[in-house]
């Protein structure tokens, strides 16, 4: 993972400075969709050297999957980079650009739920009674999951023009910004920290919520799907509710900071949740939903309005922000697992520890013991939800543009 997250962030910058020279938002959406269907093929279907060199040593294996995984998140550096750098250029009316940032944010909602229900077609289907069959179960979701998504990129591409704002404003699209432009400005700074924080706290929580519902809470199987599932579709209905205001920059620090609130009273109450009252983390997963979609729109919308009417810089823009939450986040997790061997210990029912939980009738184990999942789920987001909160205070959002649009957003 750690692998393709430093791909990630170093193409991110590469395509960006690209985009920004050359254009073509759709060519560089296209040609990341096909490394990213080519790759993440690869990885689920095996170690494809191993089969050529006739081994399967731990070692080779590793570096098989870094490499597509690689692949995979330079393909998908283009995309992301491309499909961000859109909104700028299709519009510069600031209460525009949040509709379309929510209206990406929601269908990134469905796009997470579908899989769920792709996952419960080809589980109900099929049964899985030896390992072979589990791998081959997998292979069936991320196979018809690459083809679905295929087919929309295919219609995004078809039934999508090349924005022509950028060439309007400007009058020449290979026109660019030097860096030091963005480097100089207080407010790209910030507005870095926030998307960088704002990241960190849904990926890491994303990462680690299935271990935290069956690892530590001791949750029913199902739960591992019902508790995303409700994050994702209280994020899809706020990301929608979010589309029908209209947006200043005050407005987007407030509805940030209460995201970040929210997320920070959750965290805690996922540090402290004991097992006995396991239930209680599907009310929290209403919050943490609401959250995640107020902290999204609002910290890419921020994006948004530090590109402002400078459009021959919003791809590098994207690509630097991008970088630094890719980073961020590998390396996060990648300290976090380091730890994951951690495990509380485990004693008889002879040992003499004061503070224990009875796992079962023949161990025990310290209930001052706190695991990594924890940590993951609950003490890192709340405590970059804070700072980021913080950061989001002392921004100075300028006045959004608010000019009429000279033809409709959608036609």
């Amino acid at each position: 993972m750690l692998s393709g997250q430093i791909a990630d962030g170093f193409a991110t910058i590469f395509i960006g400075e690209l985009i920004d020279r050359f254009g073509h938002f759709k060519i560089w959406h296209g040609a990341g969709s096909v490394l990213v269907a080519v790759s993440f093929s690869s990885v689920f279907g095996g170690c494809m050297p191993c089969r050529i060199l006739s081994t399967s040593t731990l070692k080779v294996e590793t570096i098989s999957y870094c490499v597509f995984a690689a692949i995979f998140n330079v393909g998908w550096a283009a995309t992301q980079v491309a499909h961000m750098s859109m909104v700028n250029c299709i519009t510069l009316n600031s209460t525009s650009r949040v509709v379309l940032t929510s209206c990406r944010n929601a269908f990134t909602m469905v796009a997470n739920l579908s899989l769920y229900a792709i996952a419960f077609i080809v589980f109900s289907v099929s049964t899985a009674k030896t390992h072979a069959d589990l791998e081959n179960q997998y292979r069936w979701i991320a196979y018809s999951s690459i083809f679905i998504g295929c087919c929309f990129v295919g219609i995004f591409l078809s039934r999508t023009e090349e924005p022509r704002l950028k060439m309007g404003l400007r009058g020449n699209s290979h026109a660019r910004i030097s860096w030091a432009y963005w480097f100089k400005k207080i407010l790209y700074y910030q507005v870095a920290l926030v998307y960088m924080l704002t990241r960190l706290v849904v990926n890491v929580s994303q990462a680690y919520l299935a271990f935290y519902v069956i690892n530590d809470l001791r949750m029913g199987q199902s739960a591992k799907a019902l508790v995303p599932a409700i994050i994702y579709i209280c994020s899809f209905i706020v990301s929608i509710l979010l589309q029908e205001m209209a947006w200043t920059g005050q407005r987007l620090k407030a509805y940030y900071s209460a995201g970040g609130i929210l997320w920070v009273f959750c965290g805690a109450g996922i540090l402290i949740l004991p097992m006995n009252m396991s239930a209680f983390m599907y009310v929290l997963a209403i919050f943490v939903g609401i959250a995640n979609a107020l902290m999204m729109v609002t910290g890419i919308s921020m994006q948004n309005v530090l590109v402002g009417e400078d459009l021959s810089g919003c791809a590098f823009v994207c690509g630097t922000l991008s970088f630094l939450d890719k980073m961020s986040c590998g390396i996060a997790v990648y300290v976090l697992q380091s730890y994951q061997s951690m495990s509380p210990t485990v004693l008889d029912n002879n040992s003499s520890i004061t503070s224990l939980t009875v796992l079962d009738n023949n161990s025990l184990i310290s209930t001052s013991y706190i695991s990594v999942t924890r940590f993951g789920l609950g003490l890192i987001p709340a405590i970059c939800s804070l700072v980021s909160v913080a950061v989001t205070c002392t921004m100075k959002l300028h006045t959004p543009y608010s000019k009429p649009l000279v033809e409709p957003l959608l036609q």
